[in-house]
């Protein structure tokens, strides 16, 4: 059975059985009908994904894996912030009338600063690194940037990626502020568990460990049900993954160099109500 699907299964359990509920407390986000969104919350998750072992897909419901994947590019490939730039429409919600979402994501990751090697992106000096100096334990980037959070779209969940390398495997640290547990807990997980296979291949790596570190993990009171329904879904074998091994160049990467094979899966949960 899919690690991954256990790993859900047991944050999600957790947070039912022992979560805060923010029910009379002041919130910032709404239903489209104007509602509060309350939640119920752990505080501090961590779960540990071994890329060695599996690739950590949910089955419990499909993850569009290449969507996610085209989210991830759109952020660390092309350093956007417009939503032009994506096919998916996810990120509307965030946007002004020319498609930007304003200082956020892309655009931070895209910013030229001065390292000792030289001016360079966040992005690029991570690349640097992994292939002159793997064994420097500052690999990281940040896109929680303070003075840019007022010209933001939406302030970044997932803010920042420490990259550690052990032996021959690379290994990543994802920080997120806060995180809607089923609309965006999996995307999250397979796009950065990419990121690593991708990052490994070009700097010469195998993909370690991905570990995913959650401030405030929740659950909107309106997706309770399907998380109920969800968790008690049959669990199957995760699905195997590999990239196309031409590529070289972090930057050469499509969706198309991903190749999914045997992904069985459940149903698919449709008209998922998101909170903004």
């Amino acid at each position: 059975m899919s690690k991954a699907d256990v790993l859900f299964v047991n944050m999600c359990q957790e947070i039912l059985d022992n979560g805060f509920s923010s029910e009379g407390q002041k919130v910032r986000p709404k239903w489209e009908d104007g509602t509060p969104a309350h939640t119920i919350k752990t505080f501090g998750v961590v779960n540990r994904y071994n890329l060695q072992e599996e690739f950590p897909a949910l089955t419990l419901r499909p993850t569009a894996i290449k969507s996610a994947v085209e989210e991830m590019l759109w952020i660390w490939q092309k350093k956007s912030n417009n939503v032009n730039d994506l096919k998916t429409r996810i990120w509307d919600s965030w946007a002004d009338e020319t498609g930007s979402i304003g200082k956020a994501y892309g655009y931070q990751l895209g910013v030229k600063y001065q390292f000792a090697q030289g001016e360079m992106d966040q992005v690029d000096n991570v690349i640097w690194q992994l292939k002159n100096t793997p064994y420097s334990r500052r690999i990281m980037t940040n896109i929680y940037n303070f003075s840019d959070l007022m010209e933001m779209g939406l302030e970044p969940c997932a803010y920042s990626m420490t990259f550690n390398v052990t032996g021959n495997k690379l290994n990543g640290i994802l920080n997120q502020r806060s995180q809607d547990i089923l609309a965006a807990n999996n995307w999250n997980v397979v796009q950065y568990s990419v990121l690593i296979y991708m990052l490994a291949q070009v700097c010469g790596y195998e993909p370690g460990e991905l570990v995913h570190v959650i401030s405030d993990a929740h659950i909107y009171d309106r997706h309770i049900p399907v998380i109920e329904e969800m968790i008690k879904r049959p669990q199957y074998p995760a699905p195997k993954f590999r990239l196309n091994p031409d590529v070289k160049d972090f930057y050469d990467f499509t969706v198309d160099d991903i190749i999914i094979e045997d992904y069985q899966k459940n149903p698919q949960i449709t008209n998922i109500p998101v909170a903004i």
